[in-house]
């Protein structure tokens, strides 16, 4: 990410708002885990709520966060397994 805090701010304003309307939301977080590298989580009560927000994920990605990107995000699914 060439700038964190502009990537933070997009994400917040834009695709936060976005998310939120997803049935089955539950959670969204954007760490900045520094060096340039984020890491977005997103918690759904099922799966098909997870897919719809990887859909527009894309979407945002494209259209908001692709100038900031040096390279592509990668996309990681899987059922959470441990919580506390």
């Amino acid at each position: 990410m060439t700038d964190p805090a502009d990537a933070g701010r997009r994400v917040d304003e834009g695709f936060v708002p976005l998310l939120r309307q997803v049935p089955g939301f539950v959670a969204y977080y954007w760490v900045d885990a520094g060096g340039g590298v984020m890491v977005s989580t997103s918690v759904f009560e099922d799966r098909s709520g997870a897919d719809e927000s990887v859909r527009r994920a894309a979407d945002f990605v494209r259209d908001t966060l692709g100038p900031l990107l040096p390279n592509p995000p990668q996309v990681t699914a899987g059922q959470v397994v441990a919580a506390g």
